[in-house]
């Protein structure tokens, strides 16, 4: 008998996880219209698949339909493949879009760019991740010998992410224990956060068929190097011509540009919950990790929360188009979905307030008093995943950005998460993440 070939419709989920369910491949297109059945309930599946309290209980019934233009397939004996998954929205059965799709809540943070400002966003998500149950010779950060060990996997991920309609940018043998880092080109709105879920899939689907596992965790050990979901940002018009760039302006930012970073950064404290949402991501937000721990902006730092990236004279892309800056307080842990429609809304309720953009700073803002922080406008990031909560339960400006609902299913999720940590050590906190992600 010979196996049937299958589709996976799928969404990314509050926990940052891709979750769905298959179908026969000759369904798709009847698919496309009729979708596949949902519960309200899953949104509250944790990442450690415990359910958290849930409002609907077992009430209620959405679909799941598929967007033809996500479908992945990569039906690849030579790279190991036989993926075949399409990312989509979960809407009611009458049509209109659920307020806890995390698709559709970044679509109407888009939507509100775009009104406000008449710019869409263009962006690309740099991933790290490492592999686990080995215990590679040290001296191999940054190494060609670090990455021959894992050459043959960087690239098949490369092909596969190629096959995949992705656009392959670099792979690297990142500093931490077996760790390494992958980028690829950008996109505009959606499908930036659409490709970030299918990279984060690929990266797992090439693993796998190598016989390996690899964890996206934001920190596998107190001690060690973390994780992170560096994303990275520019402004375009309708036209696509870029709107970021103007030498006459503040760190050579465009006026809209410059609103959109400094609401990024006097609201970051009311939605880091959603870009960094798990415990130990704020173990990892910490001084001298080379991540965020301030809501500062740097040129060219990689400890600040918003960095601007460095041109190049060298480039043959001319300096407008090479342009951006680099949201730096994220991690896997989240859905890309929601961490971009929190930056966005952030981003475009900078715009419509006309903010300026912040000084940059060039000291260690660790060794500065929480007065001296305080008179320059900065702050030390929450410091737990608790803290990140309250602030975005409370948070006056936030709160206005998502659906009538969302926040709270949102909280009952996160404490759900935590309620199966209580009473676990560090160590077996770290562990729990390696697993889950």
């Amino acid at each position: 008998m010979t196996p049937e070939h299958l589709v996976y419709a799928c969404t990314s989920d509050i926990a940052g996880k891709t979750r769905g369910k298959g179908f026969p491949a000759t369904d798709f297109d009847k698919r496309l219209k009729r979708g596949i059945g949902w519960a309200p309930t899953n949104v509250q599946l944790t990442c450690f698949d415990a359910i958290a309290p849930s409002p609907f209980g077992a009430l209620g019934d959405m679909v799941l339909i598929p967007d033809p233009a996500t479908r992945v397939t990569l039906r690849e004996p030579e790279l190991g493949l036989a993926e075949d998954f399409v990312l989509g929205d979960i809407r009611q059965t009458d049509g209109t879009p659920w307020y806890c799709c995390t698709r559709s809540i970044l679509r109407d943070a888009l939507d509100r760019l775009e009104r406000v400002s008449g710019l869409r966003l263009m962006a690309a998500f740099e991933h790290e991740f490492q592999f686990t149950g080995t215990q590679p010779p040290i001296g191999r950060a940054y190494t060609l010998a670090g990455f021959r060990a894992r050459r043959d996997f960087c690239e098949r991920l490369v092909a596969a992410m190629r096959a995949a309609g992705l656009e392959p940018d670099t792979v690297m043998k990142e500093y931490g224990v077996d760790q390494y880092e992958v980028t690829n080109g950008p996109a505009i709105g959606l499908a930036a956060a659409d490709q970030a879920v299918t990279l984060r899939e690929i990266v797992q689907a090439v693993a796998a068929a190598s016989g390996d596992e690899v964890t996206f965790t934001p920190l596998r050990d107190p001690a060690g190097v973390g994780n992170g979901v560096h994303i990275h940002m520019s402004l375009v018009a309708a036209d696509g011509s870029p709107a970021t760039y103007d030498p006459s302006g503040p760190h050579n930012l465009s006026a809209a540009a410059a609103s959109f970073i400094g609401g990024l950064l006097r609201y970051i404290d009311q939605y880091l919950a959603l870009t960094a949402p798990s415990v130990v991501s704020y173990t990892r937000l910490t001084p001298h990790r080379w991540s965020a721990a301030y809501n500062n902006l740097g040129v060219q730092d990689r400890e600040a929360a918003v960095r601007i990236c460095p041109l190049s004279a060298m480039s043959d892309i001319d300096r407008a188009r090479q342009f951006n800056f680099e949201f730096r307080a994220g991690d896997a842990s989240a859905s890309p979905y929601l961490q971009l429609a929190a930056l966005v809304h952030a981003g475009a309720t900078g715009i419509e307030a006309g903010l300026s953009c912040p000084d940059a700073t060039e000291e260690d803002l660790s060794l500065l008093s929480s007065e001296a922080l305080a008179s320059r406008g900065l702050a030390r990031l929450p410091q737990t995943l608790e803290a990140a909560l309250e602030r975005f339960a409370r948070g006056d400006v936030a709160a206005q950005w998502f659906p009538a609902g969302f926040i709270e299913v949102y909280q009952a999720h996160k404490q759900g998460e935590l309620a199966f940590l209580e009473g676990k050590t560090e160590a077996e906190i770290c562990a729990a993440y390696e697993a889950a992600y």
